[in-house]
């Protein structure tokens, strides 16, 4: 049985849009529609795929990635256009649209793209999910601590971290110590991996 999606369908006329939904609805999934970027960003969805129409003249979909970016939200986007050029496929794709489709849509085509979108929302959840816990677990670190982690992570020896901190290397081992516990890490490599984990970009794109 084919998996049942919900598609935020964005801007465009409402004749597109309404083609869009029967299209989709004909298919077995569900859709939420909206008259342009911004009456969807006014209430971002917790899910769901956006199917966002490329205006060439408001840039519609690059501006839609960029506000998500801003607020740290990512969800699957598919940019449509009558007409897209290669130009405006690539500064979508680049931007972080999965997918570019025009307009009208077209069955094989759309099928496609959603089982290629699935795929890559879980890889991106399950990345999400990392990022989110190592951030919180390396939130529990004192300062001191972090800058422990900071310099572990860059390859630093306890003797050199000292230096730099200006404190005993019997200090360091202590400090690390105490962030490796806290960290839940049996080794340097596990700690570094979180570090760097965390500082990935919350979006995928």
């Amino acid at each position: 049985m084919e998996q049942r999606h919900i598609f935020h369908i964005v801007g465009g006329s409402s004749r597109s849009r309404a083609e869009q939904a029967s299209f989709c609805f004909g298919l077995g999934h569900h859709c939420e529609v909206y008259s342009d970027a911004a009456e969807f960003l006014e209430r971002i969805p917790e899910g769901g795929i956006v199917l966002i129409f490329d205006d060439h003249e408001t840039d519609g979909a690059l501006r839609l990635l960029h506000r998500l970016s801003e607020q740290g939200v990512w969800l699957p986007v598919v940019a449509t256009s009558f007409d897209p050029s290669t130009p405006a496929i690539v500064a979508a794709m680049k931007a972080g649209a999965l997918d570019y489709l025009q307009l009208p849509l077209e069955e094989q085509r759309f099928l496609a793209t959603i089982d290629s979108i699935a795929l890559q929302a879980e890889a991106m959840t399950e990345a999400q999910h990392k990022i989110i816990q190592a951030r919180d677990r390396i939130a529990s670190l004192s300062p001191r601590e972090r800058e422990v982690l900071d310099r572990l992570s860059d390859g630093c020896s306890n003797k050199t971290i000292a230096q730099e901190l200006e404190i005993s290397p019997r200090t360091v081992e202590v400090h690390r110590a105490n962030m490796m516990d806290k960290l839940g890490a049996d080794h340097s490599a596990q700690a570094v991996r979180l570090h760097i984990e965390a500082s990935l970009d919350r979006l995928a794109g």
